[in-house]
């Protein structure tokens, strides 16, 4: 296995404290790239689940944008099926300079990815080994951390701080071996956002040689500004985007890391960032959609704060949240009450084991969490 490792990747991997006992898998873990079945947010939604789905089910459990594609990039879509018997290379690249483009970044800056979850993986392989840890939040999205554990990189977890923020300065005192800090703006599964001065303080006083892999999945639900400014003055920082969360390209898989040139060049050596030319498309009608974010944040804020009044009315506990999704304190294991709800086909997200007492529920569309609520009211009696 460790053949597919190429001379410059084993003695990288050597120099950085790894073992040839690695190798076979960190092969694997590059073949299978974000396929690997407990790296994704999808299959760690799917082992919640046992059987199928009914008909008419409410889906509110894997953060997913239930307006899908908006309609132009549904058009593009359909217009480049046509074209699918040819490569189109320059696709790609056509990509890159769009989003660097919107985002005031130069094109060398941007790689498209299928998705954010192949980059965070890489990510992990380019900068932690098992003399450089991998750092997170506790709870937050636990994929890094089962990539550094594949490998055999040390992980650390840190609690959140009492407003549900990075506890950066903990995170700083806990990672003093660090190769990489993972801090996922606005957090999954909290919801809850991280400060500009708490990100900019983490970059400033890390270890030498560490980077800040930031994951702005759900940047745009909040009115947060991001932090490609930073990726834009070169900061040793990574910031992954992706299309399935606000665009609504859960499926379609398309996404971006962006970073400095020599760190994107780290993270590229490990494989195929090979695009579905369907994906390339849709992605870069959402991105001249001008006012496609802005309508979206705001439909998902107000049923976001629809729910949010109804837990108040009824004295629920909820973490205060700016993504499209919030944890609720139901008050005993959280399973017991995901399962009440799916006896009424309703089905919500899953629980973290440093909040066993609640779940985590997507906002859907406002008929959906009409549904949830009552159901909710129901299975909390």
């Amino acid at each position: 296995m460790d053949m597919a490792l190429t001379s410059a990747q084993k003695k990288d991997f050597s120099d950085r404290g790894f073992s040839r006992r690695n190798f076979g898998r960190i092969a694997t873990l590059i073949a299978a790239g974000s396929t690997l079945p407990f790296y994704s947010e999808y299959v760690l939604a799917q082992r919640g689940r046992t059987g199928a789905l009914q008909a008419g089910a409410v889906k509110i459990d894997s953060n997913e944008n239930p307006l899908g594609p908006c309609p132009e990039a549904a058009e593009a879509i359909r217009d480049i099926v046509k074209d699918g018997g040819r490569y189109m290379f320059d696709s790609p690249s056509e990509f890159q300079a769009l989003m660097a483009g919107v985002e005031g970044l130069s094109p060398n800056y941007v790689q498209a990815y299928a998705g954010s979850s192949m980059p965070l993986h890489w990510s992990v392989l380019a900068f932690t080994s098992p003399a450089r840890a991998f750092v997170s939040a506790d709870p937050t999205f636990e994929a890094g951390e089962g990539a550094a554990r594949f490998v055999g990189a040390k992980t650390v977890r840190v609690p959140l701080a009492k407003d549900h923020a990075h506890d950066v300065k903990a995170m700083l005192a806990a990672g003093d071996k660090a190769g990489l800090f993972y801090v996922c703006n606005p957090n999954n599964p909290t919801g809850t956002l991280t400060s500009r001065a708490d990100l900019e303080y983490l970059l400033a006083n890390k270890p030498a040689g560490s980077v800040v892999l930031l994951d702005e999945a759900y940047i745009h639900f909040s009115d947060a500004r991001g932090a490609l400014d930073l990726v834009a003055a070169d900061k040793d920082l990574i910031v992954l985007r992706t299309f399935s969360k606000i665009y609504g390209m859960a499926g379609l898989r398309a996404g971006a890391a962006l970073a400095r040139p020599d760190l994107l060049a780290r993270i590229r050596s490990f494989g195929n960032t090979w695009m579905p030319i369907t994906s390339i498309a849709g992605a870069m009608a959402s991105l001249r959609a001008s006012t496609l974010v802005a309508e979206r944040r705001k439909i998902s804020k107000d049923t976001r704060e629809d729910v949010f009044g109804f837990f108040d009315k009824h004295q629920f506990k909820y973490i205060p949240s700016v993504a499209n999704f919030f944890m609720v304190d139901v008050g005993r294991p959280g399973r017991e009450i995901a399962d009440a709800l799916r006896r009424d086909n309703v089905i919500v997200g899953r629980s973290w084991s440093s909040h066993p007492n609640h779940i985590r529920v997507t906002v859907g569309t406002p008929e959906e969490m009409t549904k949830f609520k009552a159901a909710f009211l129901k299975a909390m009696a």
